[in-house]
């Protein structure tokens, strides 16, 4: 049995030990936010923290993770109130959305150690596949989160956090159930 911590949970998973670590938080703990997306380290769709690092979870054993800290997109900030995650709204960086989830944990770890990164140092730290080609607006949104945590800069551009799926319809006509 494999013990770790997912989201600040303790969890044991009756898996083969060397089962990478995406497929236990998908198919057993059913964090789907991490996505599958070339099963080889190439892309980043599968990007968790790991004690502090970006990793990707496809490349790594369930083993290899014993006793650590993993978080995933889920637990980044649960209300949506990261800066990572509003800066990307407020910069229109999400476009189909399948390496979202990669490059917020990705650029959440560069702007813990760097809240004013260089463009080679995002270019470097981000190496994410985007297949919609947003990289100009994930450099922007990165900055802007930078500036956010560093204080110099408020957003409030992303939905505001707890909404009611019935508030939701009303700001948002397509979202009402037909009748």
């Amino acid at each position: 049995m494999t013990k770790f911590t997912v989201n600040d949970r303790p969890v044991q998973y009756r898996l083969d030990p060397e089962t990478p670590l995406l497929w236990a938080l998908r198919d057993a703990s059913n964090l789907t936010g991490t996505k599958y997306g070339c099963g080889n380290g190439d892309c980043g769709a599968c990007m968790v923290v790991v004690d502090g690092e970006a990793i990707r979870s496809c490349l790594v054993s369930i083993a290899e993770v014993e006793g650590r800290y993993v978080t995933t997109i889920e637990a980044l900030s649960r209300d949506r109130t990261h800066p990572v995650q509003q800066a990307f709204v407020a910069e229109q960086a999400v476009q189909c959305g399948f390496c979202t989830p990669g490059i917020i944990i990705a650029a959440s770890v560069l702007l813990r150690k760097n809240s004013e990164p260089s463009d080679a140092e995002i270019d470097d730290a981000i190496r994410n596949l985007c297949r919609c080609g947003t990289y100009p607006r994930v450099r922007a949104a990165i900055k802007r989160a930078g500036r956010v945590m560093r204080r110099q800069e408020t957003i409030a551009a992303a939905p505001p956090p707890g909404i009611s799926p019935e508030d939701a319809a009303r700001n948002v006509p397509a979202l009402t159930p037909p009748e």
